[in-house]
């Protein structure tokens, strides 16, 4: 899929992973929707690029629906669909005073992390499944979708999030499958420690320690690596229904 003259959508733009996939897409040309929560930052983003910033929870049908429409208005139809918004947190089962963790905080996670990626991907691919194709072969649209390395190596308390993480992982390969007979291919990146601003909050010492924890290379992954690779599985025609781990070779500890 060429990415330059394409519309593209990005969820969680405003920050961290997603602000560095909206400024490379823009770099190559793409006209881009900045989505997030918090709008100022989207508003941030977007007037750097030349995009169109637009507050959208993903979990809310409506606001979810009025942003497609919006940036379609703006860019045209979306052919690039990329899901990076989502939510961290860590809960142990049995709090320290051995009163079960509330229900509700598992909700919000899964609600955030997995029913909002599934919720952006139906409305985006009923819209591009109407679009002419796009190349020869007849791709239509690319959806590129943001687990975590959580989804294979959860930690101690990280229940809801890996849970959530994983079933982006479990639903890559079978929308895939299902999106193929429109030509909309599907992949989900799985990142490891990553310099975003979460993680900067940190202390120093912290940090260094968690990037020396990483096999190699010994320090964390800065978010223009990742923003790479989602371009690289938009451009890359045969990458497909794949789960790709961006981490330094790291396995998480327990703890």
């Amino acid at each position: 899929m060429q990415i330059e003259g394409s519309s593209a959508i990005v969820t969680g733009g405003g920050s961290g992973l997603g602000e560095a996939v909206a400024r490379d897409l823009a770099e190559q040309g793409a006209r881009v929707a900045v989505l997030d929560r918090q709008f100022e930052q989207a508003q941030r983003v977007a007037a750097s690029i030349g995009g169109l910033a637009l507050h959208c929870d993903i979990t809310d049908e409506a606001q979810a629906a009025a942003a497609f429409e919006a940036a379609a208005a703006a860019h045209g139809p979306a052919r690039l669909l990329m899901n990076i918004a989502g939510i961290g947190g860590a809960k142990r089962v049995i709090g320290r005073d051995g009163q079960p963790a509330p229900l509700a905080d598992f909700r919000r996670v899964i609600e955030v992390n997995l029913v909002g990626t599934y919720n952006m991907v139906r409305l985006f691919a009923a819209r591009c499944a109407v679009l002419p194709p796009a190349t020869a072969s007849g791709e239509r649209g690319v959806i590129v979708n943001t687990a975590s390395v959580a989804a294979f190596d959860g930690q101690v308390g990280q229940e809801a999030y890996a849970a959530s993480k994983g079933g982006v992982v479990a639903l890559t390969l079978p929308l895939a499958r299902d999106l193929a007979q429109w030509g909309i291919r599907v992949c989900t990146l799985a990142p490891g420690l990553f310099r975003t601003p979460l993680l900067q909050e940190l202390p120093a010492e912290v940090q260094a320690s968690l990037a020396a924890s990483i096999p190699f290379p010994k320090q964390l992954g800065e978010p223009a690596e990742f923003a790479a690779l989602a371009r690289q599985v938009v451009e890359n025609g045969h990458l497909n229904g794949e789960v790709i781990r961006i981490d330094g070779a790291l396995r998480m500890a327990p703890r």
